[in-house]
């Protein structure tokens, strides 16, 4: 069973995890400007991959841009990973292949430290994509375990490009945030991605 195979009720019933929903995650964003040329890029792009329409035009022209700001906003202390193998427990159905992962590490030759995955919904159906994303979320924190490292929570986010929802694994519990983000106040997104990061590592000033 690979990661786009579950479910949330496949989650809940395989992991003994609840999942709380209509919780806000993410009251007092401090919002982050971005960079005139991811503002460009997507002035310029975003309406083309809206109206292509098909994920991979959603990964290659909005959200693949919006995730590397945050490589280039934590002067690379932290990494990104696109269409990567993530194998982390067959016997649990915890592989395949991650549409994003960021990194609490500098090193992008390899996935260290995951603590955030971020899937693309399908049929740009949110809903579609939290099953996948929480599977996803429990492989990274048992890798970070195997590793020696626990930060604590794991986060996860599912998108269309234009509409994201993020999602927060701690303990026995994934909490799914009752508000949407939408792209047009792309600094909340921003704000919101640079504070998962930050609270997992110190990031260079």
């Amino acid at each position: 069973m690979a990661y786009n195979r579950f479910t949330i009720e496949s989650v809940r019933k395989t992991f003994g995890i609840n999942i709380l929903g209509d919780v806000s995650l993410f009251g007092n964003i401090a919002p982050v400007e971005p960079s005139a040329i991811l503002a460009e890029f997507l002035d310029r792009y975003l309406p083309l991959g809206s109206a292509i329409g098909t994920e991979k035009a959603r990964s290659e022209f909005i959200i693949a841009p919006i995730l590397a700001e945050i490589t280039e906003l934590t002067h690379h202390a932290v990494s990104l990973f696109s269409g990567v193998e993530f194998n982390v427990d067959e016997e649990k159905g915890l592989t395949g292949r991650c549409d994003f992962i960021l990194s609490a590490s500098a090193i992008q030759y390899a996935i260290e430290a995951p603590v955030l995955a971020v899937v693309e919904a399908k049929n740009e159906n949110i809903n579609s994509g939290l099953g996948q994303c929480m599977a996803e979320m429990i492989a990274a924190r048992l890798f970070n375990q195997r590793e020696g490292k626990n930060p604590g929570c794991i986060h996860g986010a599912v998108t269309t490009g234009s509409v994201w929802r993020f999602l927060r694994l701690q303990d026995d519990r994934i909490h799914i945030d009752k508000q949407e983000y939408f792209v047009d106040n792309l600094k909340n997104i921003l704000g919101i991605l640079m504070k998962v990061v930050s609270s997992h590592q110190p990031l260079p000033g």
